[in-house]
């Protein structure tokens, strides 16, 4: 038994519901791609220096993509969930896309972005551009598909439309293999507003699908991560043929992979590392055709996606630091940067009480012990 706060500035008794948790059938599954953006492990016994790799617990780390991998998912590697561009930069991302391509038993995709710039400075489309080709010829160097990330350095130097369609066409046209491409929300990151050289989404649409038809076969699939499942909806159905459409909207993810008689979204999403044992029983009922079973298995999982992604969105990887906390992932519940702090002891309570109505809580036990030392921590006796 706990007593959590609620956020109201009072306490409400809580123990975990004693469901037994979800556990997929051996062999994955098939009716859908689905990569976890996966989130990596700092190393609490070390001090962090004053240049160089943040300290990382590289064994762990590597050990939860093989969690993701023995379940059927692909790993979304060094992608924002992962602290990228907010404790996690070039140098440190480097050495992560490089221990998980030497050690990968299933597929990965990465992220390419232009953050080995210096952050907040001013570069021309020119340096931009060198610094995307530099990072998707790392990535493909160690045997990797690229994916294209929004760039606060494009967002802030581009004047037009025309500069984004210029930048992404050059670095498209130059990868050795087709590409995905992100379309990260300002809701992820506020530094991306206007990205794509419009605040209209619908104008960005546009921009965007001519940044893919100039270059069919290049272009593998779209991550989209606005929030937004009309827009992808309308978009997902504009896309070329060969072009998939990957949902990265973790608001309503269950309506957008399910689909529909036009078409359905493939998945690349940071709420799959948190619910990926009952994700990947959910895909599995998909491949057999139980939509009932599907839905049963993963609505309740979507009230868990909602709160951690709740305002500020940003923050949403401290949650699923604490997920993996109370889950038994990792034995820690520390961050790069220092980042755990940056959600409430009230929110954590409803992570916690919503991950166990979704039957994602392994070992309730050990959930109950970690969330009380966090909880004595914050004050809570």
């Amino acid at each position: 038994m706990l007593t959590l706060p609620t956020g109201e500035g009072d306490f409400v008794a809580w123990a975990p519901s004693g469901d037994d948790p979800i556990a997929p059938e051996h062999g994955g599954f098939t009716s859908r791609v689905a990569y976890a953006a996966a989130h990596v492990i700092a190393d609490p016994f070390l001090d962090p220096p004053t240049e160089g790799l943040p300290p990382i617990d590289w064994d762990a780390t590597l050990l939860l993509r093989r969690h993701l991998w023995d379940l059927g998912f692909g790993v979304a590697e060094a992608m924002d969930t992962a602290q990228r561009g907010a404790g996690v930069e070039w140098e440190t991302a480097r050495e992560l896309i490089t221990r998980t391509a030497a050690t990968a038993s299933g597929p990965a995709v990465y992220g390419a972005l232009t953050d080995q710039l210096a952050s907040g400075g001013r570069f021309t489309l020119e340096q931009i551009t060198d610094a995307y080709h530099e990072q998707v010829a790392f990535i493909e160097e160690h045997g990797g598909t690229a994916i294209v990330m929004a760039s606060r350095h494009l967002a802030s130097a581009a004047k037009s439309p025309e500069d984004y369609i210029r930048v992404y066409r050059d670095v498209i046209a130059e990868a050795s293999r087709p590409v995905l491409i992100h379309w990260l929300g300002e809701a992820f990151d506020p530094a991306l507003a206007g990205y794509w050289g419009s605040s209209d989404v619908e104008v960005a649409a546009d921009i965007v699908l001519d940044v893919i038809a100039d270059d069919q076969g290049k272009v593998s699939g779209l991550k989209l991560s606005v929030l937004d499942a009309g827009l992808e909806v309308r978009l997902r159905r504009r896309l070329p043929q060969g072009v998939a459409m990957f949902t990265g909207d973790d608001l309503d993810y269950v309506d957008l992979i399910q689909g529909d008689a036009e078409g359905h979204s493939d998945a690349l999403l940071g709420i799959l590392g948190p619910i990926a044992p009952v994700a990947a029983t959910a895909l599995q009922a998909l491949d057999a055709g139980d939509i009932p079973r599907y839905r049963s298995l993963l609505e309740p999982t979507l009230a868990l996606s909602r709160q951690l992604f709740s305002a500020p969105t940003f923050h949403y990887k401290t949650g699923v630091v604490f997920l993996a906390y109370v889950s038994g992932l990792q034995d820690h519940f520390r961050m790069v940067s220092g980042a755990e702090g940056a959600r409430s002891l009230p929110h954590l309570a409803r992570l916690l009480i919503l991950a166990d109505q979704a039957r994602l809580i392994p070992d309730p036990e050990l959930a109950v012990h970690r969330m009380r030392l966090i909880l004595e921590l914050g004050g809570v006796s």
